[in-house]
């Protein structure tokens, strides 16, 4: 069972922000915690119901990382006084099927006039504290695994300057609408020593949180790391976002890169995602299973590295190829 973290005034409070997990854990009795998360953003599509899709989707996935399954969700909801009313029912209704298929019942919510749009939810989940996965107990002899492409942060720039083709889109949107639901449930089949999901702090930037919260290492293989199609040759393009951007500035001291990983890989590590997969730990042991669960499962997962004994950063990244 989780302890209360230090520093906390509520021993109840089993996980706060102390090791930037994913989401709070409340206990509420020696049963039964209470997992809560929030997240909300500016559209990142232009298609108001993909866009209440991949808000929901995205704020759900904080749960999953937890180890378990959304039960009530609230609306955010921020609009202009211009925008058409249909646009803003496109939008709760993308997120309300979001929900839907994940088994989330929207309960209400809260709305107001905002000059830029903006949605997502409160997600509320209950699970046994047993069942709890964090992302501060990964162990050195882990095995790391991420459940979704990178790259969909630059995807998203290209298409606002019509640098990619409709299927290229297409596959990013459908990558960022889709729920981490059948990873964790693939997952929760074998034993899942820690687990974050990645978002808009990068892939590295979310690694290295669970690295530092873990007391160790993550060691990363360029050639192992799944690209949705077209990232790399636009990121050699140069076509960068600024998060994206920001993020390097931020993290590069966390950091340790061979000095011949191709360069153009180097930026999509630390692209923001949004509604991006999970990065799970797990025993060497159980990798097979787990690999064999998720490709039963449709999620298009990888071995992207491994956990060592703490070094002098966080996140080491290897070369073994060159994409070229």
């Amino acid at each position: 069972m989780l302890k209360s973290l230090p520093h906390t005034h509520d021993p109840n409070l089993l996980v706060g922000f102390d090791t930037s997990d994913d989401a709070c854990v409340y206990r509420l009795n020696d049963d039964l915690v209470l997992i809560q998360t929030v997240d909300f953003f500016t559209p990142i599509v232009d298609d108001p119901y993909q866009f209440g899709q991949i808000a929901a989707a995205n704020a759900l996935s904080d749960v999953y990382a937890m180890g378990a399954s959304p039960g009530v969700a609230l609306n955010i909801l921020c609009v202009p006084s211009c925008m058409a009313p249909e646009d803003a029912a496109a939008i709760l209704s993308g997120g309300a099927d979001k929900a839907r298929e994940a088994g989330a019942i929207i309960a209400g919510g809260h709305s107001v006039i905002d000059p830029e749009p903006k949605y997502g939810l409160c997600v509320s989940a209950w699970i046994n504290p047993k069942d709890i996965w964090s992302n501060a107990t990964a162990r050195s002899g882990d095995v790391l695994v991420l459940t979704k492409p990178l790259g969909n942060g630059i995807m998203a720039t290209a298409a606002k300057r019509d640098h990619i083709t409709q299927k290229e889109y297409a596959q990013a949107v459908k990558s960022m609408a889709t729920l981490n639901k059948n990873a964790r449930d693939a997952a929760i089949k074998t034993r899942v020593h820690a687990c974050t999901d990645i978002t808009g702090f990068g892939f590295i930037g979310h690694a290295s949180e669970m690295a530092e919260a873990s007391g160790c290492t993550f060691v990363f293989t360029p050639k192992d790391i799944p690209l949705l199609d077209g990232v790399y040759q636009l990121s050699k393009k140069g076509i960068i976002p600024g998060g994206t951007r920001r993020n390097m500035d931020y993290l590069s001291k966390k950091v340790s890169i061979a000095a011949d990983v191709p360069k153009p890989l180097v930026p999509i590590l630390y692209d923001p995602q949004t509604s991006g997969g999970l990065l799970l730990s797990v025993p060497e042991a159980d990798k097979d299973v787990l690999m064999s669960n998720l490709v039963a499962a449709g999620v298009d997962a990888a071995v992207v590295g491994h956990v060592c004994p703490k070094g002098e950063t966080p996140i080491i990244v290897l070369v073994e190829n060159d994409r070229t």
